[in-house]
């Protein structure tokens, strides 16, 4: 099950009754506008405990398209990678620590 971006709003809401919603969600879009910022410029992005996304740009290239077999060009393109810190990996797989 995929968690969306309403529903993780209503889990902090629940958990912290005290905040108006529209503030939580303030604050969430502030993040992640921050985020897709950072990103955008090039930056690295870590939450401890948790993992960092960092952009990389994947060069130009000569593609093909699979179904006529035609050469297609491809424009160099920024990509976002994650990498999960090695608390998080533990909490996946079930690890002691």
């Amino acid at each position: 099950m995929a968690i969306v971006k309403s529903k993780l709003l209503q889990k902090i809401y629940k958990n912290y009754p005290n905040f108006y919603k529209k503030d939580i969600e303030k604050f969430f879009d502030i993040i992640l506008n921050e985020i897709k910022g950072s990103l955008k410029r090039g930056d690295r992005v870590e939450f401890r405990g948790f993992g960092t996304w960092s952009s990389n740009i994947q060069k130009a290239r000569v593609s093909r398209n699979p179904k006529t077999g035609e050469n297609v060009n491809t424009p160099e393109k920024k990509t976002i990678n994650f990498k999960m810190s090695k608390d998080l990996f533990k909490k996946i797989n079930n690890e002691e620590e």
